[in-house]
């Protein structure tokens, strides 16, 4: 068990905690700085993820935009399992496009310029869904974009985390099927570490719940989700400088 992917899943837990997505987001640029394979990187923080996912789901269904869902289901999930399957065999950085990005969504909250520029941009939504599932394929950053189009959304808290939750991780479970039943090396699943992680993150999650995400008011929480976004842009650009 490395040491430096148990704290990194400690970290990033703790963001997923809040938001429904980090653990991939921030997990996945820090273990390649760390020198792990992008392969053995999604082995790893997949499964762990999609834990932290099922108990958000479990605790908050009730507040799922199961139409926003569908629209994701139907839209961003293909071209998650085609570019997975493409980019085992060429990797594509595209971490200076989604990290500028991000930075503007942020910064809608405190811009009306910039909202009303994202407002039209949005009135392209479906593109926006199917252009989300070809970067989280290549990329596993996805749930950047995904946390974007729902802050621009305005929901409660407790939609937008579980809304997030549920469709990353959809989003996981299909990577993890495609990397099993396609990809061009072999996978080995270090159950018994993988299991510790999960266990790991589960208790952050149950921990940051309680103690900080039922304590954050409504308006708190859509700007410490607009810090989050740019802080996603930041490391993003980072990682691709």
């Amino acid at each position: 068990m490395a040491v430096e992917i148990m704290l990194t899943i400690v970290l990033t837990a703790v963001i997923q905690s809040l938001f429904g997505a980090g653990i991939l987001l921030f997990g996945t640029p820090l273990l390649l700085l760390f020198g792990h394979e992008f392969v053995d990187v999604l082995v790893v923080l997949l499964p762990v993820s999609l834990g932290v996912n099922l108990m958000q789901i479990a605790k908050h269904h009730a507040h799922v935009d199961w139409g926003f869902y569908r629209k994701i289901v139907m839209l961003a999930l293909p071209p998650i399992a085609l570019f997975l399957f493409l980019v085992t065999h060429v990797r594509i950085n595209i971490g200076l496009v989604v990290g500028p990005f991000l930075l503007f969504f942020a910064f809608k909250e405190w811009s009306a310029a910039a909202g009303g520029i994202i407002e039209r941009l949005m009135r392209h939504e479906t593109l926006y869904v199917v252009a989300m599932g070809v970067v989280h394929g290549l990329s596993n950053l996805g749930g950047s974009l995904l946390t974007a189009l729902v802050h621009h959304k305005n929901y409660p808290k407790d939609v937008a985390r579980v809304t997030v939750a549920i469709c990353y991780g959809t989003f996981a479970v299909v990577q993890l099927l495609t990397l099993y039943l396609f990809s061009a090396q072999r996978i080995d699943v270090p159950v018994f570490d993988n299991l510790i992680y999960l266990t790991i993150a589960v208790m952050v999650f149950g921990l940051i719940d309680e103690a900080l995400f039922s304590r954050i008011n409504a308006q708190g929480y859509r700007r410490i989700f607009a810090l989050f976004l740019a802080l996603s842009g930041v490391v993003l650009m980072a990682k691709s400088l």
